[in-house]
């Protein structure tokens, strides 16, 4: 059996108990076999037309690991497509501005008929950090011309395979280190930047500066360079100490989650376009569609009071989704779904009628307890599973669990929380369809 046949044969095996027969397949290479298993089986969870696609050769698995899921990749694109649209057209206002020429009724019908319009760099890009290229494969869809760099020899070699395999015939593969690259590269409408945060220890960075390369130290160039760049950063970083630091380039933030993770957190750069900085909310489905999109200006809304919480009432109960979570856009989500919040701290949201669109979970508050014993045996009554969350209280998920006897799961949700006046609370609710 040669190694090919081996990874088509036993590739949905698992890899611990494949490496344990090793000795049963003298002729195939198992080190090489075992990690082009261990990869499709992510890519089948997390890139699964890269997963259908016969001959794709995967990395080791860290790059799998660190790689965007398709959902994430397409919504780059998507992006990419809205700026690269933006700036050319900026570009083509400016000309015809110059030339005295009002053509404003006869824009060009799409995209590429646009872009074609224009000479010099318009509708190429660079990703300077491709890694595995799972960003760039979607992303240089977007453009004419797309080249892909990579100081990782290993992985130059295995996109250079890949990409004919996946349709893109409009890339070139560079094997050189970004920031030298990047001196030399002709400007470009869009460049694209995805920093390695693990610091020369293996530890993760949450700080921009301390990324490799230096995007700070970088940023001259990048807009020298590029109509716009684009910048894929942990969503552990501080998105406002970024946006300080970029020194009024920031012209969007993009919090991106899926599945109720937050994934990713997107910058893009421009001098090209003047606008106020926004920030987008965005929740993604499984099936590389936007489920939930909240748009806002920072420090836009006044700070929402505090709802004032009754015990009698049956009212709404709203959880924001882990891109809310992340920008802490609570007063603006307030203001723009009319919903108030239990306290400043416990980012919920109350509201007495359903509220259309949420961009995050909503429930029914069946009934409403203190932690007062009395109170507690009269409201759990029935109630033998529950989902419990926290939100600004004194116990953990699993001492609260502990103290009601409640196991997990079932139909039950109970948000623990604290109001205003310093009253601990419980919301048991039922989701709200």
């Amino acid at each position: 059996m040669t190694t090919a046949e081996f990874i088509r044969e036993y590739r949905e095996r698992d890899i611990r108990q494949l490496a344990l027969q090793a000795n049963r397949f003298p002729d195939v290479d198992m080190p090489y076999a075992l990690d082009q298993i261990q990869g499709w089986q992510i890519a089948r969870r997390k890139l699964p037309k890269w997963a259908a696609c016969d001959g794709v050769i995967f990395p080791p698995h860290l790059s799998m690991e660190q790689c965007s899921s398709e959902p994430t990749a397409q919504y780059k694109l998507n992006l990419a497509m809205e700026w690269a649209s933006r700036v050319e057209s900026s570009e083509l206002r400016v000309e015809n501005s110059a030339e005295g020429v009002n053509n404003s009724s006869e824009q060009p019908a799409t995209l590429n008929s646009q872009l074609s319009t224009l000479n010099c760099h318009a509708s190429c890009m660079t990703d300077l950090t491709g890694g595995f290229g799972v960003d760039f494969s979607f992303t240089s869809c977007a453009f004419a011309a797309a080249t892909y760099v990579e100081r990782n020899e290993q992985l130059c070699h295995i996109v250079e395979h890949n990409l004919p395999l996946l349709g893109l015939n409009n890339a070139t593969v560079v094997c050189a280190d970004a920031v030298e690259y990047l001196s030399t590269v002709e400007p470009q409408t869009m460049l694209f930047l995805d920093p390695a945060r693990r610091d020369e220890h293996g530890a993760k960075t949450v700080m921009l500066a301390d990324c490799t390369p230096d995007v700070v130290q970088l940023l001259p160039k990048l807009l020298e360079k590029s109509r716009f760049t684009m910048l894929k950063l942990s969503p552990m970083l501080d998105w406002h100490k970024a946006v300080d630091d970029l020194q009024g380039t920031v012209r969007e933030v993009h919090i991106v989650s899926v599945g109720g993770e937050c994934k990713e957190l997107l910058l893009v750069l421009s001098t090209v376009v003047e606008s106020e900085l926004k920030v987008y909310c965005a929740d993604l489905s499984t099936a590389s569609d936007t489920s939930s999109l909240f748009v806002y200006t920072p420090g836009s809304s006044a700070p929402v009071a505090n709802s004032k919480l009754k015990t009698q009432n049956s009212k709404f109960v709203h959880e924001p989704n882990a891109s809310i979570m992340k920008a802490g856009c609570f007063d603006e989500l307030a203001a723009a779904y009319g919903v108030s919040p239990v306290s400043r701290n416990s980012h919920l949201f109350l509201s007495d009628e359903p509220v259309e669109g949420f961009p995050g979970r909503s429930f029914v508050v069946e009934r409403v307890t203190t932690m007062n014993k009395g109170e507690l045996r009269k409201a759990l009554v029935g109630i033998e599973k529950a989902n419990i969350a926290t939100r600004n209280f004194p116990l953990t998920v699993a001492e609260l669990r502990r103290r009601l006897k409640i196991k997990d799961g079932g139909d039950v949700y109970i948000f623990a929380t604290t109001t205003a006046e310093g009253e601990h609370l419980l919301l048991i609710s039922r989701k709200y369809r």
